[in-house]
C-alpha cells in the first residue's frame, strides 16, 4: 500500500470508528483524515465481549459524536487471537449494518508495524534513524510452538509504505533466517546502486522469541544492517488511519460476507480433522 494515509482531497475525510481486539490488547480510536479525534486501550483480553460496545460508545461521547456523524468503521481482521478476531469483527460488523456505514477490514499485523512507523508503540528505533534510506517493519504476534504471526513492510518515509510480505505463521526460526537474506540481497544491490542503509525493526511478542532476534541482529550486524526490536501494543489510531485512507478511496466489505483472516486452524478443528482422518484409515 503506497501512501497508506494519503488524502485525495479535503471533502473525502471521513470520520472513522476503528477497534482491534486480535490481540490481549481491545484498541479503539476515532479518527477524521490523519487527525486522531480520541483513543481508548485496554488490557484485558478475557473481557472484550463483555466490554468492547461500552467502551466504543464511552468513545463516542467523550468526543460528543454519535453514529450520524460517522463515515464508517474499520475493524482489525487478524490474524491474531481466534476468539478475539471473531468478537471484534463481529461487534464491527453489527455496527455497520445497524448504522448502515462502510465496513473496512484491516490487517492486524500491518496496523501493529504502521504503529511502529509511527513510532507511537515501540522504542526501537535508534538514534541514526535519520541516517537510514530504508526501513523494514516486521510485526510479529506469537503463535505458540515457535511460530509467530507476521508479515514485513518497508517504507522510506510516510508517503512511502509498502507490503513486502504477506500475513501468515511462521517458524520464528525460518522467519529470522528469510530476513536474514532478504537483507543480504538487499545490502548486495545497494553496493551496486550506491543506495542508502537498511535498518529493521521488529515489534510485539518479541519476549518469547527474544534468542532468536538477537541471533537475527547478529547475522544482520555483519552485513551492515541495524535490527531493533521491543515489545509493542496494538493501538487503536494505527488501525483508524489505514482504514481511513480505505473509506477515503471509497473501498469497502460486503457486510454479511466478510470474515476475519484465521491463517490456520483451531486447535479444535485440528484436532477434529485428526479423528475424522483416523476413522477414515480404520475403515
Amino acid at each position: 500500500m503506497s501512501g497508506a494515509i494519503e488524502q485525495t482531497n479535503a471533502e473525502k475525510r471521513p470520520v472513522v470508528l476503528a477497534l482491534d481486539t486480535s490481540t490481549a490488547t481491545m484498541a479503539m480510536a476515532i479518527v477524521q483524515g490523519t487527525e486522531v479525534l480520541g483513543e481508548a486501550h485496554s488490557l484485558a483480553e478475557r473481557n472484550h465481549s463483555v466490554e468492547v460496545v461500552s467502551k466504543l460508545k464511552g468513545l463516542l461521547a467523550s468526543r460528543g459524536l454519535t453514529q450520524q456523524e460517522l463515515g464508517g468503521i474499520a475493524v482489525g481482521k487478524g490474524p491474531g487471537s481466534y476468539t478475539g478476531m471473531r468478537i471484534g469483527v463481529t461487534v464491527a460488523k453489527t455496527l455497520a449494518w445497524a448504522w448502515q456505514l462502510p465496513l473496512v477490514g484491516v490487517s492486524s499485523l500491518e496496523a501493529l508495524a504502521f504503529g511502529q512507523m509511527n513510532g507511537k508503540c515501540s522504542a526501537a528505533i535508534g538514534a541514526d534513524e535519520a541516517s537510514v534510506d530504508e526501513q523494514w517493519f516486521v510485526p510479529i504476534m506469537d503463535a505458540r510452538r515457535g511460530q509467530v504471526y507476521t508479515a514485513a513492510f518497508v517504507s522510506n518515509g510516510k508517503a512511502d509504505w509498502q507490503r513486502m510480505a504477506d500475513d501468515g505463521i511462521r517458524l520464528m526460526n525460518s522467519w529470522a533466517d528469510r530476513l536474514h537474506t532478504l537483507a543480504a540481497e538487499h545490502r548486495s544491490g545497494a553496493q551496486s546502486s550506491q543506495a542508502g542503509s537498511l535498518s529493521i525493526t521488529i515489534g510485539g511478542d518479541v519476549q518469547v522469541h527474544e534468542a532468536e532476534l538477537i541471533r537475527l541482529r547478529e547475522l544482520c550486524a555483519g552485513i551492515g544492517v541495524q535490527v531493533d526490536y521491543a515489545q509493542a501494543l496494538m493501538e487503536g489510531r494505527s488501525v483508524a488511519l489505514l482504514g481511513a485512507a480505505r473509506i477515503a478511496r471509497g473501498e469497502q466489505e460486503d457486510v454479511h460476507a466478510f470474515v476475519p483472516n484465521y491463517t490456520q486452524l483451531t486447535e479444535a478443528e485440528v484436532k477434529l480433522r485428526e479423528k475424522q482422518q483416523a476413522e477414515r484409515e480404520s475403515q
